[in-house]
């Protein structure tokens, strides 16, 4: 069994479609781990606030059938495939650790390399698996949170999503 961590965000109607994706995921992948969810401005283009939380599970699929499970929950979500990279979102389901897996080819990079650049993924991460090392750095994802919470001031606020949180304890 592997375990998957999987970033999940909208600013499009982000409540309603973020629990729309957790009940989505909890059917194909239970038992799930959820964060807290976090309200954060949107990066990399001008827009809604989006909410971000990660989510966990473990898994006997190959990385790609989990792609194509996350793809499918996107869809049922209302995400287009050909929309802009930075650019509304109605729900971005993005894998952050497959396991231990480090891969780099064409649409796949393990662990995704903006997992310790970005705020909204690192916080939540760490509040699932504060002891979980990451497979390149060999840190574990308390320090890795620790540090660039120290550098990047990035604001995120708790909001309720009203979706049962089930993670190891809560983010500092």
């Amino acid at each position: 069994m592997t375990e998957v961590f999987v970033a999940a965000g909208s600013n499009v109607e982000p409540l309603v479609h973020l629990r729309r994706a957790l009940d989505l995921l909890a059917a194909r992948f239970a038992p799930l781990r959820v964060s807290r969810a976090y309200v954060n401005p949107a990066v990399g283009f001008e827009g809604a606030d989006f909410v971000n939380l990660v989510v966990a599970f473990g898994t006997a699929l190959g990385v790609h059938e989990v792609i194509a499970g996350l793809q499918q929950a996107e869809a049922a979500c209302g995400r287009a495939r050909e929309a802009p990279k930075w650019a509304a979102r109605s729900m971005d389901l993005d894998i952050l650790l497959y396991g231990d897996l480090i891969c780099d080819e064409p649409g796949l990079v393990l662990p995704r390399p903006d997992l310790v650049r970005r705020p909204y993924m690192l916080g939540p991460m760490a509040e699932l698996a504060p002891q979980l090392r990451h497979p390149v750095l060999g840190r574990s994802m308390e320090s890795l949170w620790q540090e660039l919470a120290a550098r990047d001031r990035h604001p995120m606020r708790n909001v309720e999503l009203g979706w049962p949180v089930r993670g190891e304890g809560p983010l500092s």
